[in-house]
């Protein structure tokens, strides 16, 4: 089947998983972009294709979105990505693989080590630095954005808008990280052609369209539990690539 294809239909599916769970569809759409490019051009594919879902789902839930929280959370990314723009790191597919499998683990992590709550400033600045980190080294940041809303009580649609627009901003700024170092060394050939972006759009807005619908059928105590277990099984899958990567298996 034609990779691009293959990226397209990843595109949509993860758009519907990303609008119900808030979450989990970036980290499945970083794995499947990664098996056929590069780690920058997957990088750039993922922070576009992204923000694209990010935008539209903030967009349908907009009355939803908590802009305190994003306040803070802004103050704290922004140290965070001028560490990481400093340093220009660019991991390897194994490392990617293997970051993209681990970061599951913060959503198990027992409520007295690290009890975050992105309602209070403190926390929600933690939450920005540790987003944009990881967002800037393993290209998603999901699970731990979901660690500091996981424990709030915030509804499932105050969730997801929120989480949203933290994404799209953090989505933009890895574009820009990998994007202009690609642009002046290897060049831009190694990304898909430009009808690939353009389809994406409408796939990844109808996506999105859809998994916002599914959410209303979600309780919020099932919509919390269900999120740490498909992000669990999917890092298992991950960490056993990035180790067989590594010449494990």
């Amino acid at each position: 089947m034609n990779p691009f294809a293959i990226i397209l239909a990843a595109a949509f599916v993860t758009a519907i998983v990303s609008g119900l769970f808030g979450m989990a569809g970036g980290l499945i759409f970083m794995g499947v972009i990664a098996v056929f490019l590069g780690v920058a051009e997957a990088m750039v594919v993922h922070g576009a294709v992204q923000s694209v879902s990010n935008s539209y789902r903030a967009f349908l839930l907009k009355d939803n979105v908590h802009w305190d929280i994003l306040g803070w959370t802004a103050l704290g990314a922004l140290p965070a990505a001028l560490l990481m723009l400093s340093v220009s790191f660019l991991p390897s597919k194994a490392q990617l693989y293997l970051a993209l499998g681990l970061l599951p683990l913060l959503l198990w992590l027992p409520k007295h080590w690290l009890a975050g709550d992105a309602q209070k400033p403190a926390h929600a600045a933690l939450c920005g630095a540790m987003v944009m980190g990881l967002n800037l080294s393993a290209g998603v940041a999901g699970p731990a954005l979901d660690f500091f809303y996981v424990k709030t009580t915030l509804t499932r649609q105050q969730i997801v808008a929120t989480k949203a627009v933290t994404m799209f901003a953090s989505h933009l700024v890895k574009i820009i990280y990998f994007g202009i170092p690609l642009a002046r060394g290897a060049g831009l050939a190694g990304l898909p052609p430009w009808w690939v972006f353009a389809l994406a759009v409408p796939a990844v807005m109808g996506g999105t369209f859809i998994g916002t619908r599914l959410l209303r059928r979600f309780s919020d105590i099932g919509f919390k539990r269900y999120t740490r277990i498909l992000v669990t099984v999917i890092g298992g899958v991950y960490v056993w690539r990035g180790l067989a990567l590594l010449g494990f298996f």
